[in-house]
């Protein structure tokens, strides 16, 4: 029974083969009954047998052909063949680098004779521009190796070919690379000048409409006999004073950009930053310290404070940085540094000692002085300079200019008193000086704070200390000793307040003076003078003008020293 089966199966098999093969024989026919007049044959040794009656089905002969992929120049010399074939063709084609190809082959299928036979018909409906080479060239045909011999030429030879030469991908690179690196210099250029003149100019927010932030034209508005322009000068340039004025205060945090942080301290920072194209030193306090900042504004915007030996004063402002308040403190910036950091750092000569320690004497000269109406010409009412106690003098609080003198910084304890009104303002601060620089009658607590005259000897006394520090720095006969604080010896790095007390005040201690200055003039005259001022009684310390004059005195007897031009006295 399965034997049945398959035989029947089999028989249904050939039966629809049979009925297919003749299908495709009558398609075939009525194929090339249609396109008998587009083919072309170039070695065709059969014509196509004669076409049946449309409703005759019979099956295609087949034919045996040539077979080959590029390159095949002669047929003789490849023995692969192809059999059971409707037709042989062979084709020349060029492909897109300008080389020809030629190859032979069989069509064994009906559906393949349009896309292979009738490809010269297809580039012939899509005429090419004039003197443009076809690129295919097909001859297909009808009889056993009819495919042999020479293959078919392309209809147009001239052609073009592509080049190897590199040159146009270097010129590609340079046309693509060359405009980018044009833009982006020229880029570079403007932003480099636009940056430059941003420096130079106020920030954006200062416009005539916003009065909180717009700083009045220079041209326009005048200060009694001289314009803005000349003002601001004169503040900036020409030592501390009332500084720029409160409306312009107001801007600058916006106006200033910090760059480095140049110190720390229990205060805060002190940042160096620029400011319209300078630098200014911005000295940031924290909200804690308030008092000092306020105390420390108050002094320097006192009218006449202005002096070479003074830290110039520029203005102060609060600003806000990622949500915590600072109070800023702009001044100007001296590089060198402070001149406890300066004389770690260098060893002095003769003449470097005389004007560092001239210059703070002439600076604290002019602290300690109260300037009066008749003294100053123009100024009116309540302008006169009180005179002040700094109460917080040492050689950290000191900075030194690129010129080798030296300019007293750091208000915070200051008090002031006026001899027309007799008010002594100590402010508010409630903080104290440094302990190492203390005077005797701070640290035992002898001192009467409401009584000015016995706040300045406290100054004294720790000018006494500084000349100490300068003078040990100073080279004789090839020697220096190294920098360290006073009392270095005697009290730990950072003395409590009974340290102090004990050394000073007890014991009466004061710094060693090494024996090589005795061998000196000029250093023993200085260790003379620096004895006079660290005296236990206050009374008998002398007064800031008389260091002054014998710090001059000292100088003039050196022949070396030619200090007239360097340093006002």
């Amino acid at each position: 029974m399965a034997a049945i089966i398959k035989l029947i199966i089999l028989l249904i098999v050939l039966q629809i083969n049979k009925a297919k093969g003749e299908i495709s024989g009558r398609s075939m026919d009525d194929y090339r009954k249609n396109m008998s007049h587009e083919i072309s044959y170039t070695n065709n040794s059969k014509e196509y047998p004669s076409l049946l009656p449309q409703n005759s089905i019979q099956t295609h002969p087949r034919f045996k052909c040539f077979s080959c992929e590029p390159p095949c120049h002669n047929a003789s010399q490849h023995a692969h063949m192809c059999q059971n074939a409707i037709q042989c063709f062979k084709s020349r084609v060029r492909n897109a680098f300008g080389e020809e190809e030629v190859s032979r082959g069989c069509i064994n299928s009906p559906d393949q004779t349009p896309l292979i036979c009738s490809a010269n018909n297809i580039k012939t409906l899509n005429p090419r521009k004039r003197h443009t080479a076809s690129p295919v060239n097909v001859a297909c045909c009808a009889g056993d190796y009819c495919n042999g011999g020479e293959f078919p030429e392309l209809l147009n030879t001239e052609i073009t070919r592509l080049s190897d030469d590199h040159s146009n991908l270097l010129k590609l690179f340079f046309a693509i690379l060359g405009p980018i690196v044009a833009i982006s210099v020229l880029a570079y250029i403007a932003i480099y000048f636009i940056r430059r003149k941003h420096r130079k100019r106020l920030p954006s927010s200062r416009t005539k409409q916003d009065p909180d932030t717009y700083l009045m034209n220079d041209e326009q508005v005048t200060i009694g006999d001289s314009t803005l322009r000349e003002y601001l000068q004169h503040s900036v340039t020409s030592g501390s004073g009332s500084g720029l004025p409160v409306f312009i205060q107001r801007t600058l945090n916006k106006q200033v950009s910090l760059i480095e942080c140049i110190g720390r301290g229990k205060y805060g920072q002190v940042w160096r930053g620029q400011w319209h194209g300078e630098n200014v030193a911005v000295k940031i306090f924290t909200s804690r310290d308030e008092n000092s900042w306020r105390r420390e504004t108050e002094i320097y915007c006192t009218v006449a404070l202005r002096h070479e030996n003074i830290l110039g004063f520029i203005g102060s402002d609060i600003a806000s940085q990622n949500s915590c308040t600072q109070l800023w403190l702009l001044t100007h910036y001296h590089p060198n540094g402070s001149l406890m950091d300066y004389l770690s750092r260098n060893t002095l000569s003769h003449r470097d000692m005389i004007l560092i320690c001239l210059s703070i004497a002439n600076g604290l000269v002019h602290i300690h002085s109260e300037i009066t109406h008749s003294e100053i010409s123009g100024i009116e009412g309540r302008s006169a300079k009180p005179a002040m106690a700094h109460r917080d003098l040492k050689s950290k609080n000191i900075l030194v200019k690129s010129n080798g003198t030296c300019v007293i910084a750091d208000f915070g304890l200051a008090v002031t008193h006026s001899n027309v009104t007799g008010k002594l303002d100590l402010g508010n601060n409630p903080k104290v000086g440094t302990k190492r620089y203390m005077a005797p009658e701070v640290l035992d607590e002898s001192i009467d704070m409401q009584k000015f005259d016995s706040l300045r000897p406290t100054d004294i006394y720790a000018l006494g200390l500084i000349l100490w520090e300068v003078c040990r720095r100073t080279i004789s006969s090839g020697k220096v000793e190294e920098y360290k604080v006073p009392y270095y010896d005697v009290v730990p790095a950072d003395p409590s307040f009974e340290d102090m007390r004990k050394v000073v005040c007890v014991d009466n201690y004061r710094p060693s003076i090494p024996n090589r200055w005795s061998s000196d003039p000029l250093l023993a005259g200085m260790s003379k003078l620096m004895k006079e001022c660290w005296r236990q009684n206050p009374i008998a310390r002398v007064a800031v003008l008389r260091v002054k004059k014998t710090i001059q005195k000292l100088a003039a007897a050196d022949e070396k020293l030619r200090l007239e031009d360097e340093i006002c006295v």
